[in-house]
């Protein structure tokens, strides 16, 4: 282990990282709770300092994967649809597999300068973590109960919403609801038997109704759906953790740009669409795991330097004050408050441990482990095939 790897591995520089995150988050929730008023003047204008405060949040956990671990992202795709990854809105479709598969999206998200206005479909419990959730609060975050009847409407109301949105985003979507772990795929594929549906080997069965109400709420605004399909090479399985102590990932995304006029309006025929489109997906990983690589040329946007200079501003603003206090503390022999500091320096790493922790798969939900919980896909027929480029 060489010396950076070694330092990179200290619990000290761990919670450097936390205090900077923790305390810079929440600063900027307050900033952000302060563009309430001018909401009422300008959203526009809301929305755009919204944009650049939720950026400096993200920014640090792309720094983290791009900059401290140095883990790489190699992006596959189609040399034509390249130049427009960035200059329009779409509707992003990523396999939830992994821990820091979010992450990766964010990265790429970053190196076609659409992180600060990214959006996703989450669960509602999100919302109230702090920083991140309070963050994606002011984004106008679309959240969800997993209750069909009422997300139905409130889905379509919060990405109505977006039509007048003055930047450019990128929507993510989970299509598989919730994250992939054996027994989920169990269930699911006991599904796929009783609905007479091809069986996937490395996806679960994608939630129609979702996408379709997506698709259809946001007909006018995106331009395209990115099939996106991510893996890691040598099996490896990262965590948030293991870019804490440095460790380098090798990440690969595969990116299909599908044009939204191509996908179908009626509702039980996007269904079968999007049954066909995680069958290819699955195609894809297997061909990924025989090959060790997707097909298709590498047209990889090279890093910025923004997410790591944002980091860097961060650290000399709230580390220089930490050092005068905590030097001021020592100073002042008083044992009260040097063992007070030790616990305030605790209990942030351990907020940070806690929210790491809300991504592990270990910690993943129950979601989708009983089989009445994935009974909201359509039966597809087999027998009669869609082109996902007719």
């Amino acid at each position: 282990m060489g010396f950076l790897q070694l330092l990179k591995s200290q619990f000290l520089c761990h919670l450097i990282i936390c205090y900077v995150f923790l305390v810079s988050g929440l600063i900027i929730n307050l900033l952000q709770l302060c563009t309430l008023p001018v909401w009422l003047v300008s959203k526009q204008l809301a929305r755009r300092i919204n944009i650049r405060l939720a950026y400096c949040i993200s920014s640090q956990m792309v720094a983290t994967l791009e900059w401290w671990s140095g883990t790489e992202c190699t992006l596959y795709t189609d040399p034509k649809s390249y130049p427009l990854y960035g200059k329009e809105n779409a509707i992003v479709v990523l396999n939830h597999s992994f821990e820091i598969d979010f992450l990766c999206g964010w990265t790429f998200c970053e190196r076609f300068g659409v992180l600060g206005s990214s959006k996703v479909l989450a669960k509602k419990q999100l919302a109230y973590v702090p920083i991140i959730g309070w963050m994606w609060y002011f984004l106008e975050i679309v959240f969800c109960k997993r209750k069909w009847e009422e997300d139905r409407r409130t889905v379509n109301e919060s990405l109505q919403k977006l039509r007048d949105y003055p930047e450019n985003f990128w929507f993510l979507l989970y299509c598989e609801g919730t994250r992939f772990t054996p027994k989920k795929h169990q269930v699911s594929m006991q599904v796929a038997e009783s609905k007479g549906l091809p069986k996937l080997k490395y996806h679960l069965l994608p939630r129609t109704k979702g996408f379709w109400v997506t698709v259809q709420s946001l007909r006018g605004t995106a331009a395209a759906v990115y099939d996106s399909t991510l893996n890691f090479r040598n099996n490896e399985m990262p965590t948030l953790l293991g870019l804490l102590n440095g460790k380098k990932y090798h990440a690969d995304l595969y990116v299909r740009r599908i044009p939204l006029e191509l996908i179908p309006e009626d509702e039980k025929e996007c269904a079968e669409w999007l049954h066909e489109l995680y069958q290819e997906k699955d195609s894809f990983q297997e061909h990924y795991a025989k090959t060790g690589r997707f097909p298709g040329p590498i047209m990889s946007p090279p890093r910025r330097p923004w997410s790591l200079i944002n980091w860097l501003f961060w650290s000399c603003l709230l580390l220089y004050p930490l050092g005068l206090l905590l030097t001021q503390l020592i100073s002042s022999g008083s044992v009260f408050t040097i063992v007070a500091s030790v616990a305030v320096c605790s209990a942030a790493s351990l907020g940070v441990r806690w929210m790491i922790g809300q991504t592990e798969i270990k910690r993943a939900s129950n979601y989708g482990n009983k089989e009445t919980s994935l009974n909201n896909n359509y039966m597809y027929s087999p027998t009669r095939p869609l082109s996902l480029h007719r």
